[in-house]
């Protein structure tokens, strides 16, 4: 990144730096790859090109169905520009099939498919492992008001319609997938961070017999190999759909 840019924060998948417009920032996505809050780590090289690439399009399909997003434009294959926001410390996790935490922690069989959507909400705070929330304590510790919840949740409700369709159009079901909001200076509320096989859980829809085969980061998480190639994959279909 060219040194006039000075970083303003680093997390386990980005960098972000300042623009020359103090309400935009640059987005520049790393080629790491975490698990387990970060208790497993490796680098895979092209894995930021490509979550840069597939979050774009994604985001430019949202902002055509009036989802509003931080996202403006892509600067080169592992760099975005983005509205400036102040992330919502919350994480919205939305469930269209039981899979991973949601059947460990209830007796729903890995593999159902919900009669309807589940919204869990995480506190996104690493130093308590991101524990499930409930509204209450949201507002008990003045996270956001209910009004401004109540519209996430709408909000998160109209994406999940808008991406499950379209990954279906491209053989992918949307197991679920992971949201991050914030404010931007006019008090607005944005979708932020990323959407990509980082944070959605896709199984692909042209296998035979029920057979579950992953492209997304469990590849990674459930040692199974081939993340590049799965991304890739990913990035294909969309390129060719859109």
């Amino acid at each position: 990144m060219n040194n006039k840019y000075e970083l303003i924060y680093e997390g386990k998948a980005k960098k972000i730096f300042t623009h020359d417009d103090a309400d935009k920032v640059i987005i520049e996505f790393k080629d790491d790859a975490t698990a387990f809050n970060a208790l497993k780590k490796a680098k895979f090289e092209g894995k930021g090109k490509l979550n840069c690439l597939i979050s774009s399009r994604i985001f430019e399909l949202l902002i055509q169905k009036k989802i509003p997003t931080h996202f403006l434009e892509l600067k080169n294959d592992n760099t975005m520009i983005a509205q400036k926001i102040n992330i919502i410390p919350l994480e919205i996790v939305l469930r269209n099939t039981a899979y991973g935490s949601l059947c460990k922690q209830t007796t729903i069989k890995s593999g159902t498919v919900l009669e309807k959507p589940l919204i869990d909400i995480y506190l996104k705070n690493d130093e308590l492992n991101d524990p499930l929330i409930t509204k209450d304590r949201i507002q008990l510790m003045k996270i956001i008001s209910a009004k401004d919840l109540e519209f996430i949740i709408d909000l998160t409700l109209k994406i999940n319609i808008i991406l499950k369709s379209f990954f279906e159009n491209i053989k992918l079901q949307l197991v679920d997938f992971k949201l991050e909001f914030g404010f931007d200076s006019k008090k607005n509320i944005l979708l932020g961070d990323e959407i990509s096989p980082d944070n959605c859980r896709l199984w692909d829809l042209n296998q035979k017999n029920d057979t579950i085969v992953s492209l997304d980061k469990d590849r990674f998480r459930n040692d199974l190999g081939g993340l590049i190639e799965a991304y890739s994959e990913i990035n294909r279909r969309i390129n060719d759909f859109l």
